[in-house]
């Protein structure tokens, strides 16, 4: 009797030691980096065909982010862990909802202030992935104290992420930014 309980042990043991574990990194099929970039550089073209934007000049970064100067700024373009400072309005692209900014005039004109939080202008240090990829980007082709649009594919930014209500996944954004200063 025992010996028969010891071998449907072992075999209950085999068998639960031969079951695969989920996989908890299994979240679906992989993101299409590649695909969603191809298909939002062309609703920017689209966009930037009928977009009222003026501008001194416009640069089509190879990433597929747009940089639009509407005034150019003096000095050194900031690079890898340089600060910069900036105040910023943020938009999605199909729709033209503003989601974000630093602007406190702005957030309770478009019903986005929160109490207790601090209207100023955001500081970050440029690739440390502390903002979206797409500022890092958009920010090393401006000068300080430049105004620019810049225009960020899904992939740039927030890609498939549930991030915020406002903004859908694989969302292109645009971010009207006061460049204040580097450090």
């Amino acid at each position: 009797m025992m010996r028969n309980l010891l071998v449907l042990f072992l075999f209950a043991l085999v068998g639960l030691s031969s079951c695969e574990t989920p996989n908890p990194y299994n979240q679906g099929p992989a993101y299409d980096f590649e695909g969603n970039l191809a298909t939002d550089r062309k609703k920017i073209a689209a966009y930037l065909d009928t977009a009222k934007i003026d501008s001194i000049y416009r640069i089509h970064d190879p990433s597929g982010v747009v940089v639009i100067v509407q005034k150019e700024g003096k000095g050194s373009r900031p690079t890898n862990n340089t600060v910069v400072y900036t105040d910023y309005i943020g938009k999605v692209m199909a729709t033209g909802t503003v989601f974000d900014t630093s602007y406190e005039a702005i957030a309770r004109l478009k019903n986005l202030f929160v109490e207790g939080r601090v209207y100023a202008p955001l500081s970050f240090v440029v690739g440390t992935a502390t903002v979206i990829t797409g500022w890092d980007i958009g920010f090393k082709r401006l000068r300080p104290t430049s105004k620019a649009t810049l225009i960020i594919p899904s992939p740039y930014g927030y890609s498939n992420q549930k991030n915020n209500d406002k903004i859908p996944e694989n969302s292109i954004l645009v971010f009207q930014v006061d460049f204040l200063g580097i450090d």
